[in-house]
């Protein structure tokens, strides 16, 4: 029978020591919150345009005092973007853009086709 002995030396014991804490870690909510803005405006989509809003809205009232301090800009600022590209895309509901003379709107029918035979 074998003794109950104890074979772990305890000079070779490392305690477990905390990992420190990242500083700058990427945030993926101020990445999306500066960045759903920009693509709403750009492709002049409303639903990335409202998706914007509602996630500047969520960062914006899960904002906590360590993230004031260490983000780059303000809550409040991506909620303003955010509004800005909702107005940018249902702008030309309210403001449409002026016609080019000479050019059609794309809703009037085609035009006529010569017949081959004449």
């Amino acid at each position: 029978m074998s003794t109950k002995k104890d074979m772990r030396r305890p000079d070779l014991i490392i305690p477990y020591q905390i990992p420190a804490t990242k500083e700058n870690a990427a945030d993926i909510s101020s990445t999306l919150g500066s960045t759903l803005p920009m693509a709403a405006m750009f492709t002049r989509n409303k639903f990335i345009g409202w998706a914007s809003v509602v996630l500047a809205i969520q960062n914006w009232l899960g904002e906590s005092a360590e993230t004031r301090k260490t983000a780059s800009q303000p809550a409040y600022f991506s909620v303003g973007m955010s509004l800005m590209s909702l107005v940018v895309t249902y702008l030309p509901m309210f403001l449409p853009p002026p016609a080019v003379p000479g050019q059609g709107t794309g809703t009037e029918a085609p035009s006529a086709v010569p017949l081959a035979g004449n």
